[in-house]
């Protein structure tokens, strides 16, 4: 542990709101790195180096504090101590006789606040570990051997979890910040990441399937209050049995993001379950394969120019392939909704009583936007 000038001056700035004297604090070297009297800063303190070489308080009274050439004060100086360690001193100015009764107390509070400062820096660094961790753990970048080993270190236990991938929809420092300041307060316990200015990830422990989770409200509480509704997106990903197998969990959350968006959905949850045929497509439908497989559909892009053949088709499939609940939903005629799909077969070439083409509609209708 170093004491450094941040430390110092918050030592500094405490002490002398409890007592009316002078403090200085020095470092290892006996120089002056915080001070209430702001024209002594940088100086060497001789009566400083004195008690880091002997490591006991040093009383200066005017007399001797002359005999140095006023390299050094009256007043008592005391080591700061950090594991039996001394990383500095700090001084009280003023008649020994009079400041006495202070300086335990100013040893004292100096050293809890080294102490909470090494705290603090370590739950920093541990933090920043474990939100690497958890990174790697997504991007599949780790054996077997180091998950293990990461695993036992970060207690994360050997059990079932999912990805849940939060999405801000207006993304600034101050909402990102919000949000990580309420997983800290209310979820410490599970194991957040970063993954972009607008994405915050959480490796989330299933003590039930996903369908219980499904059905409780605990997700919810997942976002804090003072963000507004639909100013975020909660996508839920698949369940896995290993903490090496998160990486599957976390592409299944964002795959299922990338669809729900683009398909414009404006719920703000989401699961990959809800949504696995699609979600799983949507890279294939970008190959060469699934460009070549889906060509009748530039056809029926060029001749649906307000899409209203393709949100047809869109709607026909959500409902099941029933043209009864279809065309409730379209607010259609079941004649109209037939009188649709007959021209997707003349625009396409593809029909629906073929297991084929169906399913070239289908993969279609859930990959076009």
């Amino acid at each position: 542990m170093k004491l450094n000038k941040a430390i110092a001056q918050l030592i500094v700035r405490r002490t002398m709101q409890i007592i009316p004297n002078s403090v200085n604090v020095m470092d290892e070297n006996g120089i002056i790195i915080a001070s209430g009297d702001v024209a002594r800063l940088n100086q060497r303190h001789t009566g400083a180096i004195l008690v880091l070489r002997n490591n006991r308080a040093i009383e200066i009274d005017d007399e001797l504090a002359k005999k140095w050439n006023y390299e050094a004060r009256a007043g008592i100086n005391l080591p700061i101590t950090y594991l039996g360690s001394n990383i500095g001193v700090v001084g009280i100015s003023g008649d020994p006789n009079n400041v006495r009764p202070y300086a335990e107390l100013v040893k004292m509070a100096a050293e809890l606040i080294v102490e909470q400062s090494a705290l603090l820096e370590k739950e920093r660094w541990d933090r920043r570990y474990k939100e690497e961790f958890v990174l790697q753990l997504v991007r599949g970048g780790l054996s077997h051997k180091q998950i293990s080993q990461q695993a036992t270190f970060f207690q994360l236990e050997a059990r079932s979890y999912t990805v849940i991938l939060i999405k801000l929809q207006s993304a600034t420092a101050e909402n990102l910040q919000l949000l990580l300041a309420h997983f800290e307060h209310h979820f410490s316990n599970i194991a957040t990441a970063v993954v972009d200015l607008d994405k915050v990830i959480l490796i989330y422990p299933l003590t039930h399937n996903l369908d219980a989770l499904k059905r409780s409200k605990i997700l919810l509480e997942l976002i804090p209050n003072t963000l507004s509704i639909g100013n975020y997106r909660i996508v839920v990903g698949m369940s896995v049995s290993t903490l090496s197998q998160l990486d599957f969990a976390y592409q299944t959350a964002l795959q299922t993001l990338n669809y729900v968006e683009g398909i414009h959905s404006k719920k703000i949850l989401h699961f990959f379950l809800d949504y696995k045929l699609p979600a799983l497509l949507a890279d294939f439908v970008h190959s060469w394969q699934g460009k070549e497989l889906l060509a009748p559909f530039h056809t029926l892009i060029e001749h649906d120019d307000c899409r209203l053949l393709l949100k047809t088709l869109q709607q026909y499939f959500l409902s099941n392939c029933d043209l009864s609940h279809a065309s409730q939903k379209l607010f259609i005629h079941p004649n109209t909704l037939r009188y649709r799909l007959n021209k997707i077969e003349q625009i396409t070439s593809l029909f629906f009583n073929k297991i084929d083409d169906k399913f070239i509609l289908f993969l279609g209708a859930v990959s076009l936007k």
